[in-house]
């Protein structure tokens, strides 16, 4: 995992195409502004399609011999 610390109105690029701004800053919480392609879905976690949630759960499993 990459860690990064911003400040307000700074941005940080992922590839060519999209870019996240933080918006604002209040009390602990950070509002983010993402702009992607139409065609790049993008998902709070709670949110993630049932089949991903399954897979990230699992990925934070002890593995069993």
């Amino acid at each position: 995992m990459l860690v990064l610390s911003r400040k307000l109105g700074e941005k940080i690029f992922i590839g060519d195409n999209i870019c996240i701004t933080v918006v604002d800053i209040d009390r602990g919480k950070i509002r983010l502004g993402i702009e992607a392609p139409r065609d790049v879905p993008i998902y709070r976690q709670e949110l993630l399609p049932l089949h991903q949630q399954k897979v990230e759960g699992q990925t934070n499993l002890p593995a069993v011999s």
